[in-house]
């Protein structure tokens, strides 16, 4: 009896012991064994035109990972997967490695992606594979391929700084977020809330039911300023060159087109790329990942005179009816600097001088003004300093000074150099997208705008959340006077029998701009070489900025071709185009340009 009492006491003190001592936890760890909770991802917002077409959804995508709980034996598991799904056990043993101290019951990713056969073939043995689970998760689809892509911009995996910095609440290992353009900038509307769900499974970890559901919140969708049509003309026009085209409304501000060429595909860094695919890319001579339009520095050429008739009219040392006769040549000191019309322009006055981007005319202009003047009204004109733009790592130019220099030379400016910074050579650099700006408030009659690359944001349902409006970021330093002088000058440049710009021509469309001819290396004045001999990465860059109609500004547009020689034939056609394009009219028949597109930038091509 003795022995029997003692063994039942044994057992009425451990029975004591875990229910009521370990009763809590052995609870929670019975629960943990049956009941799961797993997080739901949100589908990301959509991207949308400014007129509703979609640019950017979301697939299905379908995961393959392990919950090592469920899975053991683990090798021999691992083993069945790999035979089903064709990929070396290594492989996959070695993600589970990397994942060492992770806990046993979450699930550790093996394949992204998986694919609607490998998906049947697992699902089909499931029973052989404990522990192994499909997770479904919205992946990133960017439905045309390059279009858009340094606006749009693309995911990328979430890395452990991202993570640790704050910046990224909600967000866990192997979530991806936007890394580049829009989708980056509009990071915290897009991503959308994490939800979940409670379930319960069995001894192989396979769902049994579901419990409880906490519905994942969708992103807010994003409506952008571009129009598609236009935007995909702009990248057929440049397809086969480098460079980029940007266009915008002078009025509002909206960008409505920022193309780039070469470009990329986005799906590429969400659906993952190999060493070789990248080192593809970023060894490109033409830098494809470079967003030209915002981050291209170049020298803006005979568009910068625009700035430099200003500081003239401005400054009170030109005047409507000042003239200087260009015998093709300047003398100043020891050196002769060359028109580019080798005959000379004869008597000139400001207009014609920007009809006929005459050298000489500006020449004499910038001496008289100095090199600092003349930066002051540059940085005035919004050039030399960010445009605003709502884009990552937009460049800011360069407007050199004396000042500037003697501390980045330790040599003093020489007064022959100010000849050269007034047609828009030596230091100056500028992004196409600070020319469009200032060829915009030229248009509009002096205000310069900040570029919104968004219309609006909405939720799911349709309700606006953020509805842009245009912002005014400074004035031109120019009074009316002087602007009505500009846009003469720019108006005979393209209308003008002797306009520089006469290729921009369409008829029933009035159409103001400049061209630019942006030399890569200096060459000197007695140099005779034909342009056809010169290496074609030493080959000016071109140049055009127009906006139309003349009278009514509807549209403005920077054209950068690299390498194209001459704005007049190779960047001219595409702003040409482009206007047409947007204005939907044809001179000769007044057929819509966006069904009627026939030019495909044969003459740009033949210049690259």
């Amino acid at each position: 009896m003795f022995c029997v009492a003692a063994a039942f006491l044994i057992l009425f003190v451990r029975l004591f012991y875990l229910q009521v001592i370990q009763g809590e936890e052995l609870r929670r760890l019975s629960e943990n064994n049956c009941i799961r909770l797993q997080s739901t991802h949100p589908p990301r917002g959509l991207i949308f035109d400014r007129n509703g077409i979609l640019l950017v959804d979301n697939r299905p995508a379908f995961n393959l990972s392990i919950i090592l709980n469920d899975a053991k034996p683990v090798e021999r598991t691992i083993e069945k997967l790999s035979r089903l799904i064709n990929v070396p056990a290594s492989e996959l043993m070695s993600k589970i490695v990397h994942n060492k101290g992770v806990s046993p019951y979450k699930p550790i990713l093996l394949k992204q992606d998986i694919g609607r056969d490998t998906l049947a073939a697992v699902e089909v043995r499931k029973f052989d594979l404990p522990g192994v689970v499909v997770d479904v998760k919205p992946r990133r689809h960017y439905i045309n391929r390059q279009s858009a892509a340094h606006l749009i911009g693309y995911l990328s995996e979430i890395n452990s700084n991202e993570l640790k910095s704050g910046k990224y609440p909600g967000c866990k290992s192997g979530d991806f977020i936007g890394k580049f353009g829009g989708e980056k900038a509009f990071e915290p509307f897009l991503r959308g809330k994490r939800g979940g769900r409670q379930v319960e499974v069995n001894v192989t970890g396979q769902v049994v039911r579901i419990l409880k559901t906490v519905d994942a919140q969708p992103g807010q969708n994003i409506y952008l300023t571009i129009d598609h049509i236009l935007q995909k003309k702009a990248e057929a026009l440049l397809e086969g060159v480098a460079g980029a085209v940007v266009a915008m409304n002078p009025v509002t501000g909206h960008i409505l087109a920022l193309a780039n060429s070469p470009s990329f595909d986005q799906n590429t860094f969400v659906n993952g790329m190999s060493h070789e695919q990248w080192d593809a890319l970023i060894s490109n001579p033409f830098r494809p990942l470079e967003n030209k339009a915002v981050q291209g520095e170049y020298p803006p050429a005979s568009t910068y005179k625009i700035v430099t008739a200003i500081a003239g009219l401005e400054e009170g040392i030109i005047d409507e009816k000042t003239t200087f006769k260009c015998p093709g040549y300047y003398k100043y000191g020891d050196r002769v600097y060359r028109c580019w019309r080798r005959g000379g322009h004869g008597s000139v006055d400001v207009i014609k001088a920007l009809a006929e981007s005459c050298d000489f005319f500006f020449y004499q202009v910038g001496q008289k003004l100095s090199v600092d003047r003349l930066a002051w009204y540059a940085k005035a004109c919004g050039l030399g300093s960010s445009t605003g733009i709502n884009l990552d790592q937009e460049a800011t130019g360069l407007i050199p000074t004396a000042a500037w220099k003697e501390r980045r030379t330790g040599v003093a400016w020489q007064g022959g150099e100010t000849l050269s910074v007034a047609i828009g050579q030596s230091y100056n650099l500028v992004t196409p997208l600070q020319m469009l700006v200032l060829t915009s408030a030229v248009a509009n009659g002096g205000i310069r705008y900040k570029p919104l690359i968004f219309k609006s944001i909405e939720t799911a349902e349709g309700e606006i959340v953020i509805k842009s409006k245009r912002q005014a970021v400074g004035t031109l330093p120019a009074s009316k006077q002087t602007l009505e002088l500009i846009r003469k000058g720019l108006w005979e440049v393209v209308n003008n029998s002797k306009g520089t710009g006469q290729i921009a021509r369409i008829r029933g469309i009035e159409i103001s701009g400049k061209t630019g001819t942006a030399q890569v290396v200096g060459r000197k004045n007695d140099d005779t070489t034909p342009e056809t001999d010169i290496s074609e990465h030493l080959k000016a860059h071109a140049w055009f900025v127009a906006y139309a109609p003349s009278t009514d500004p509807q549209i403005a547009v920077a054209v950068i071709v690299e390498h194209g020689e001459h704005g007049s034939s190779s960047a001219g056609p595409v702003a040409r185009e482009i206007i047409r394009t947007y204005l939907k009219r044809d001179g000769s028949s007044g057929q819509s340009m966006a069904e009627s597109s026939k030019f495909k930038g044969q003459q740009v091509v033949s210049n690259q």
